[in-house]
């Protein structure tokens, strides 16, 4: 247990050394600040076009903006944010496979389930502080200009989008186990969010799939309730599970 706190750490410090922490907290900071000024600045934005708009036949209302609509607006920008992480993290494996650093610790006797297990616990610490971040600052400027009650099963929404980011870090991991590019895992993890998005599309497929947690929407209107996610928040875990355990055998496997 020891020797896997050690090896944490030493992710933690990495990460730290390497800039990306860094840059995650500047990119989901500013996307904090980006949802509530957005839909604070779309009145004065249609009001300054409005000339325009009315050269072209468009008549430009009162708009009325509410914490709703910042909400819409962090659910549109998050998927940048996870684009973002997984970009910067998908070489969480592959750069120590290309450098040779794994060799030195395997050596001197860590295990090498230690290793899956604690990049995995660095990966979702950094999402979830990241994912965290937005999501309050988000939340602090909503209580400030309007009213956070207008947006309903709001925390429940939130769990559901930092539980799809969780199951992309354990395909992150899995894929980093079978691969040794960069490239391939960024591949092998939106391949396997595509396929889950196109089985979606089937109606008798679309409320287990992993994809129904994106759909936030009609949670903060009230049109769907939370029950109706249970089954695909179920498969879900099962699938990030399954990826994170056979992460381990597959590594234990891999020539370094």
């Amino acid at each position: 247990m020891k020797s896997l706190i050690v090896f944490i750490n030493k992710e933690l410090c990495e990460q730290y050394r390497s800039g990306r922490m860094v840059i995650l907290g500047i990119v989901f900071i500013l996307l904090g600040i980006m949802n509530p000024a957005i839909a604070k600045l779309t009145p004065w934005l249609l009001e300054a076009m409005a000339d325009s708009l009315a050269e072209s036949g468009m008549i430009v209302t009162d708009v009325t903006v509410s914490a709703m609509d910042s909400w819409v607006q962090f659910y549109k920008n998050i998927p940048m944010g996870l684009i973002a992480f997984l970009l910067l993290e998908s070489s969480i494996f592959t750069k120590e496979y290309a450098s040779g650093t794994l060799i030195l610790s395997l050596t001197k006797g860590l295990a090498r389930y230690k290793v899956v297990v604690s990049k995995s616990v660095v990966l979702t610490i950094l999402w979830t502080v990241c994912y965290g971040m937005c999501f309050g600052i988000t939340y602090g400027y909503n209580a400030y200009f309007w009213d956070n009650a207008t947006a309903q099963n709001l925390f429940f929404s939130v769990f559901c989008w930092w539980l799809f980011g969780v199951l992309t870090i354990a395909l992150t991991v899995l894929f980093s186990t079978l691969l040794r590019s960069n490239s391939g895992v960024l591949l092998g993890v939106g391949g396997t969010i595509l396929v889950c998005y196109l089985v979606g599309l089937l109606p008798q497929a679309a409320k287990i799939m992993p994809t129904r947690l994106l759909e936030t929407t009609p949670l903060l209107h009230g049109a769907s309730l939370p029950n109706t996610y249970m089954i695909a928040i179920l498969s879900t875990a099962i699938l990030g599970l399954l990826c994170f355990i056979l992460s381990i055998p597959l590594f234990n496997k891999k020539q370094l």
